[in-house]
């Protein structure tokens, strides 16, 4: 297996934070996917998957990585438990949605995420990190959501969390981190399948470019961006950088949606985009 230099702190924080940025596209896809594709969230979150790994396998391709057996025969459970995060992360966040709401469920999620990660990674939670979940709570909760305190969706939501530490972790210090994300959306995709076959698995064609540009962009490209800044920097200053995501999804809201945030929600992004600066900065 080649190895490859690992980038600057400088060009991994900006590999996060463009991942971050791609990511805060995936929400607003994802909700018109639910509108037009007739799919249910499992359904979706396969498709999501597997077009990911259908284009890092073109990028595997293009780029001419080392053979992807090779590199899965040498740590296959890595690879399997990547997916399984995956796969873990994204149906614990939708099963979560109906049982506590969407505000209650992303800041669960997104905020505990960074949380595990570092106590995964034995590193510090800072004052920093608190800062950027607070921020993130009020930026989420800002918006008047009316979500209620369910013990399973509470669970479920922390599930989420768990799952994308698990994935995050797995992924540190990868020499290919292109392959290693198709290995794991590969993994991910086949766990999902039995269960996404029970809802129908048929998205209706007006739905197919939306689905492509799904597992293009905030998949294929997030994660291998993700990824390859991990080599860089720590995990958890990575998973606070990340929370750029749904400052971008709230302006997409905005500028796309016409949606309104509240004067509470406007100060948590900004509490929020001050906790990634100053993170950042530390780094």
């Amino acid at each position: 297996m080649h190895h490859r230099l690992a980038p600057s702190t400088a060009r991994g924080l900006l590999y996060v934070a463009l991942a971050g940025v791609a990511w805060g596209t995936g929400g607003p896809t994802g909700a018109l996917l639910f509108q037009y594709s007739g799919l249910n969230s499992t359904a979706i979150s396969f498709w999501r998957l597997l077009g990911g790994a259908v284009w890092l396998a073109i990028a595997c391709g293009v780029l001419a990585r080392d053979p992807i057996i090779q590199q899965f025969a040498a740590a296959p459970m890595r690879y399997l438990l990547s997916g399984l995060g995956l796969a873990v992360c994204q149906l614990g966040y939708f099963a979560a949605i109906p049982r506590v709401g969407v505000a209650v469920a992303t800041v669960i999620s997104l905020g505990a995420g960074p949380v595990f990660i570092a106590l995964g990674a034995r590193e510090r939670i800072t004052s920093t990190l608190l800062v950027a979940v607070l921020g993130l709570a009020l930026l989420i909760s800002g918006g008047g959501g009316t979500g209620h305190g369910s013990l399973p969706g509470i669970a479920l939501s922390l599930l989420s969390a768990a799952g994308y530490a698990l994935t995050t972790l797995l992924n540190r210090d990868q020499q290919d981190p292109i392959t290693s994300a198709f290995l794991g959306f590969t993994a991910g995709a086949i766990i999902l399948l039995p269960l996404a076959m029970t809802g129908g698995l048929t998205p209706a064609p007006v739905s197919w470019p939306l689905l492509a540009y799904f597992g293009l962009v905030p998949t294929a490209l997030a994660y291998a961006l993700f990824y390859t800044g991990l080599r860089a920097i720590r995990a958890s200053t990575a998973a606070v950088i990340a929370l750029i995501e749904p400052l971008l999804a709230a302006a997409i809201g905005v500028l796309a949606f016409h949606e309104h945030l509240t004067t509470l929600s406007l100060i948590g992004a900004a509490v929020l985009l001050a906790a990634v600066v100053l993170q950042a900065m530390r780094e």
